[in-house]
């Protein structure tokens, strides 16, 4: 039989094999996503999906983004999820809503204040953040998209985070890269907004 000695140390082996190989997920660097249907990759096979794609574009096992898009969200809603979104410690943000808040109408006013919201949330805990645009459908009329447009660029500017112009740039409006319904990208689409994302994603990822 085992002394009670002998018992310990093998206790104490099994906790530094543990901690040893949880160190792994220590070393890993979580990206949090939020966002809507573009995000979470609606219309999609599960690993077309934005995130996916944009992880494996990085090509570092270290690396991991997260997939925060719920399809139909607005800025409201993402600024409601950001609290326990946040639990999970990502060590940086990419914010990628909007769309829908213009789909729906929304005074840019309000959509403006819930960004900022979610910004001053992320810079009070010291969580670096990249700001992907988004434009309004040009039928809204040049008011409504002007304000709109003009949300992006100056909260960067006031927050001081990376800048990503239009998420869909490149993209938007151009039937090949998206799928029927004309709003949301196929799998063409999404690689697309790889090659314009990831070198601004890259430079998160060293903040």
């Amino acid at each position: 039989m085992y002394s009670l000695r002998q018992f310990f140390k093998i206790r104490i082996i099994i906790l530094l094999l543990s901690c040893f190989g949880a160190g792994y997920s220590y070393a890993e660097t979580r990206i949090l996503m939020l966002g809507d249907s573009i995000t979470a990759g609606y219309g999609l096979p599960s690993d077309q999906a934005l995130p996916v794609q944009l992880e494996k574009a990085i090509n570092d096992s270290n690396i991991r983004i997260i997939n925060a898009g719920v399809s139909g969200d607005t800025t409201a809603g993402g600024l409601a999820r950001l609290d326990w979104l946040l639990a999970d410690e990502p060590h940086a943000v990419i914010v990628a809503l909007g769309g829908n808040d213009t789909l729906r109408g929304i005074k840019p006013e309000a959509s403006q204040n819930n960004l900022a919201e979610i910004l001053k949330k992320l810079q009070e805990k010291n969580i670096p953040a990249l700001l992907a645009g988004m434009q309004a459908p040009r039928n809204l009329g040049a008011e409504y998209t002007n304000r709109f447009d003009a949300i992006f660029p100056s909260l960067a500017q006031e927050f001081n985070v990376l800048f990503y112009p239009f998420l869909l740039e490149g993209v938007a409006t151009i039937p090949a890269l998206n799928q029927p319904d004309g709003i949301h990208p196929n799998e063409s689409g999404v690689q697309r907004i790889i090659a314009g994302i990831l070198p601004v994603t890259q430079q998160l990822i060293q903040q």
